[in-house]
């Protein structure tokens, strides 16, 4: 039996923008440290400043083409529960500020503890490993911490301590599952529900893509149009099937029945959510397709189209033809969501997108192979890496710093703009997702920090990108295990990270 996750707290998103080829060899080397000043500034960095700020103003909300829109009720909410990724409650969150220097201030106090303040900034980037290195040492940390940082621009390792070595990622494996959908099927991507109809009219199949975002309106504008083409034909009654033959292996997840993720399949409604929520932990169908269709065969009849019995399951015939069809946002905003709210169902129907995208069997171990493939063709590191499931949840995993700092740098680069939704997926500190509520006001790192969380009962890790004093675009990556508590791990993790920005007045 897995060990049980704590609860994940889970919010809304934000947005921004290279890696050389010799990365690889640098990230063999785990004691590169940081080098010269006359390194190159991140491209386009002079602009980052502005878009952190943006992202600072912007308050999440409603997804759009893997674009943000303004929303206002992240502030007003007060339902976080702890875990499994992530966050935590705090007290007098930041509110939306005119400007970055806004949030520009120093390391604070989190729900009620004091945070680590991270040792003042050198001059001279070349002190920055004894900052990191002492910070590293926090028994909050537990029995063993790794890290890694590189210089977006230059590819370039700054600091590695265990950076090849292997850990639990827990939910940082998204950025992984993520970078390889976007690799595998491009941002444009968008995943389609088809309703067909036998040549006679007389059955129609509701076929699952593997859409996790599908909701009961779909299902209401799908059955409207079936009902449509069938009046048109004179048809008022017909048979029900719906078809999850997409995808194929085991639906439950290793970890069990979890209020984190619901059986996976290519049909689901509302993620299988039973109380009206769309993210964090909920109460899950044991049956999401049946669901589905059930909810499917409720609005045909509201459309004056009688299914008669139970819908059953069954594929479409060969000779059915297509009349009714939902595509789901792109992969672009798909990418997004699962990365600021660690959406489990999201990232694990991303790793099945990938797995279809390259003939593997849709199912945990075809997943698996999948991306584990085409991480390698981005020229990521991967010896010795397993990536047991796309969420994050399977104690499986095993993924080093080092892969995920060149992951989170391969997306910088701009010769895979592909990649960007990885970067503009991640929570901005203070201010969405599930960093949301993890710097305070006058925390140093708050809008200027993005970065993936991730936790599991004893792992805390935090992956993501900062822009430091001298204006780089740095990539980084902390991986923790053996933690005693999560609360107090997490703190030490936003101290590192806040230490990267040289922002600690």
């Amino acid at each position: 039996m897995a060990d049980p996750v704590e609860r994940p707290s889970i919010k809304p998103l934000n947005k921004w923008g290279g890696l050389k080829d010799t990365l690889k060899d640098k990230l063999r080397d785990p004691k590169k440290t940081f080098g010269s000043d006359n390194w190159p500034l991140v491209t386009g960095s002079a602009l980052l400043g502005l878009v952190v700020a943006a992202g600072a103003v912007i308050a999440a909300g409603p997804w759009d083409s893997g674009q943000r829109k303004a929303e206002q009720e992240w502030a007003a909410a007060r339902d976080r529960t702890g875990g499994a990724h992530h966050g935590r409650t705090v007290p007098g969150g930041p509110a939306p500020a005119p400007s970055a220097p806004a949030v520009l201030s120093a390391l604070g106090t989190t729900a009620g503890r004091e945070v680590p303040k991270a040792p003042k900034a050198p001059k001279d980037t070349a002190g920055l490993p004894t900052a990191l290195g002492r910070l590293l040492g926090a028994p909050a940390l537990g029995s063993r911490a790794t890290a890694a940082v590189i210089d977006t621009a230059t590819g370039e390792q700054l600091y590695g301590h265990g950076a090849a070595t292997l850990m639990t990622p827990a939910s940082t494996v998204k950025i992984a599952t993520a970078a390889a959908a976007l690799s595998a099927l491009g941002p444009g991507h968008r995943i389609t529900t088809t309703v067909r109809a036998s040549p006679d009219l007389r059955t129609v199949t509701l076929v699952g893509g593997g859409d996790p975002t599908l909701d009961k309106a779909a299902l209401r504008s799908l059955a409207a149009g079936t009902a449509r083409a069938l009046r048109a034909k004179g048809v008022t009654a017909a048979n029900l099937r719906y078809d999850t033959s997409r995808y194929s292996g085991p639906a439950l997840h290793p970890i069990g029945p979890n209020e984190n993720i619901a059986p996976v399949s290519a049909l689901m409604a509302d993620e299988g959510r039973l109380d009206r929520s769309d993210r964090g932990p909920a109460p899950r169908s044991e049956d999401p397709a049946g669901d589905a269709a059930r909810a499917f065969a409720g609005y045909l009849g509201d459309n004056g189209v009688d299914t008669g019995a139970e819908p059953r399951a069954g594929r479409a015939p060969a000779t059915s033809e297509p009349v009714a069809t939902h595509r789901s946002a792109p992969l672009s905003a798909l990418v997004e969501r699962a990365l600021t709210n660690s959406d489990n169902d999201i990232a694990e129907a991303l790793a099945r997108q990938t797995a279809l995208a390259a003939g593997e069997p849709a199912d945990f171990k075809g997943s698996r192979r999948a991306v584990t493939a085409q991480l390698k063709k981005l020229k990521v590191p991967m010896t010795g890496a397993r990536l047991a499931d796309g969420s994050g949840l399977d104690r499986d995993d095993r993924v080093s710093a080092g892969t995920l700092a060149a992951l989170l740098a391969r997306a910088a680069d701009p010769d895979h703009p592909e990649l960007r939704p990885v970067l503009t997926g991640l929570p901005v500190a203070g201010f969405s997702g599930t960093l949301g509520e993890r710097y305070t006001r006058t925390s140093g790192g708050t809008g200027l920090i993005r970065a993936k969380t991730g936790t599991l009962t004893g792992v805390n890790a935090l992956a993501g990108t900062v822009v430091d004093h001298r204006g780089r675009l740095l990539a980084f990556a902390f991986l923790a295990s053996g933690t005693p508590s999560a609360a107090e791990a997490e703190s030490a993790l936003d101290a590192l990270a806040t230490a990267l920005t040289g922002n600690t007045r």
